[in-house]
């Protein structure tokens, strides 16, 4: 399994972690800090050891070679592509989030996850058809 991790920061003092395997779907949570201890811990919740995870070089990463998983490490200031390390994915993510995002102008902290949560649906049912997705829902067909 091959997964780009990167985090975002919104207004509110907290973070955003977003992972995203490739060709695969995006997954949001919010974070209080970026200390290692936490980004390892969420990194465990969501990715199975022993996966390739792509990151940027914030040093909070560091510490998932020593867990189980194989780090690659971008440095996005110079580029988001090292052959065949990159992290475009989940920016383009965070590009989509935030240009949805930016129509609701100012977001309130205490909605700030709703709003992440539905960006996160929206992205990864992007190429669905929002009725079929919505009939479903109403109907328990996926439960």
């Amino acid at each position: 399994m091959y997964l780009a991790v990167s985090l975002q920061y919104p207004k509110d003092n907290s973070f955003v972690l977003g992972v995203l395997e490739r060709k695969g779907k995006v997954s949001v949570s919010i974070v209080n800090d970026v200390s290692a201890k936490t980004l390892l811990g969420q990194t465990i919740k969501k990715v199975r050891r022993g996966s390739i995870v792509y990151t940027d070089k914030w040093r909070g990463y560091d510490s998932l070679m020593f867990s189980g998983y194989k780090h690659m490490a971008i440095d996005r200031q110079k580029r988001f592509v090292n052959s065949k390390v990159y992290i475009n994915g989940i920016e383009g993510f965070w590009s989509f989030a935030k240009e949805n995002m930016s129509k609701h102008h100012d977001v309130s902290p205490e909605k700030f996850l709703l709003y992440i949560k539905e960006m996160e649906r929206r992205y990864n049912n992007r190429d669905a058809d929002t009725f079929s997705l919505l009939l479903d829902y109403v109907l328990g067909v996926n439960d």
